[in-house]
């Protein structure tokens, strides 16, 4: 009898994707809505149809256009030993916050995000001596630990995202489950676009302008009855 074929195994850079990318590691994502909670208190977001347009909308105009750049240039730098890039990016993240709540978010899940790397991975967490990152920054120095491709840190980043946006939507227009999967769904398809243009993004075309979703963060912070941190 010929031999049995060995079982394929699941590459280590992939696994460490989904362990970054996961909502259940603990830096804090879950509690964060990013303007959605105001949308659904002042924009009448109340249906599965405004919630799904709403976030691929922010996929597209914001996250596509400032984290998920600022993320493939990092992990390029980060590979490279190149402290002095991640440092300026870091600057262009945090001056690019609309909204005391969205540094505030990016600032607190960064540090998390680097304590962790610190807790578990010592020896990799070195570019980070002496400061604290903004979250896509700090996840560009996780993740280029791996041997993922930059496409996919970015892929495996946006779909994290997006499952925290979709269980925000869940909880606050609030939607049921097979909603929040029509709308992952969506989200999923929309992801290689949207990771293809950010990372062909050179540093003067990335921005955060998103003129009525600053209004609503800042909105957020003073709203009667709220959920979620942002």
């Amino acid at each position: 009898m010929p031999e049995a074929a060995p079982a394929p195994r699941a590459s280590a850079g992939l696994l460490q994707l989904i362990w970054l990318a996961s909502p259940a590691l603990p830096v804090g994502g879950f509690s964060y809505s990013e303007g959605l909670e105001a949308g659904v208190e002042y924009r009448g977001v109340a249906t599965e149809s405004i919630a799904s347009d709403w976030i691929c909308d922010q996929l597209h105009l914001s996250l596509a256009r400032s984290d998920l750049p600022v993320l493939a240039q990092g992990v390029v730098a980060a590979r490279a030993g190149d402290a002095a890039r991640l440092r300026t990016l870091d600057d262009w993240v945090r001056r690019s916050r609309e909204s005391s709540e969205l540094r505030l978010q990016t600032e607190q899940m960064g540090r998390s995000l680097a304590d962790w790397l610190r807790n578990l991975h010592p020896a990799d967490a070195g570019l980070l001596a002496g400061w604290q990152p903004t979250y896509p920054v700090a996840f560009a120095v996780a993740a280029a630990r791996t041997d993922a491709a930059p496409v996919d840190i970015c892929s495996a980043f946006a779909f994290g995202w997006a499952e925290t946006m979709v269980q925000t939507a869940l909880k606050s227009v609030p939607l049921g489950q097979s909603a929040g999967q029509r709308i992952l769904g969506r989200l999923a398809d929309a992801i290689p676009l949207a990771v293809k243009r950010a990372m062909a993004l050179p540093d003067d075309e990335r921005q955060a302008l998103s003129p009525m979703l600053a209004i609503l963060s800042a909105r957020h912070e003073t709203q009667y009855s709220r959920l979620f941190r942002s």
